[in-house]
């Protein structure tokens, strides 16, 4: 996030109406929800758990256990059968749309 002073980026008119709310402090003003990316967009997350989540389902379709999956991933079993109920479902709807 980068410091812009009002006086260089703002209309006097409406300099004067912040200044009225706010004076000599920093204000963030956040981009409009539409620009906003998704988390983990930018900076990759989003993809790598993805494709942690797709090696677990692989892995226990193999058929290895919950157990040692969240040792493998460093999770708790309680995450990876979260994991695999959210896979599951992603493979339903990706099946029914096939068909």
């Amino acid at each position: 996030m980068n410091y812009k002073n009002g006086k260089d980026v703002l209309p006097p008119r409406l300099l004067k109406e912040l200044q009225h709310y706010i004076q000599g402090e920093l204000l963030y003003i956040p981009k409009p929800e539409q620009t906003r990316a998704p988390w983990g967009e930018l900076s990759g997350s989003r993809t790598s758990i993805a494709l942690r989540n797709k090696e677990i389902f692989i892995q226990y379709s193999a058929g290895r256990s919950a157990k040692n999956l969240a040792e493998d991933f460093y999770l708790s079993e309680e995450s990876i059968r979260k994991v695999l109920s959210k896979m599951r479902l992603l493979r339903q709807e990706a099946s029914s749309v096939t068909k």
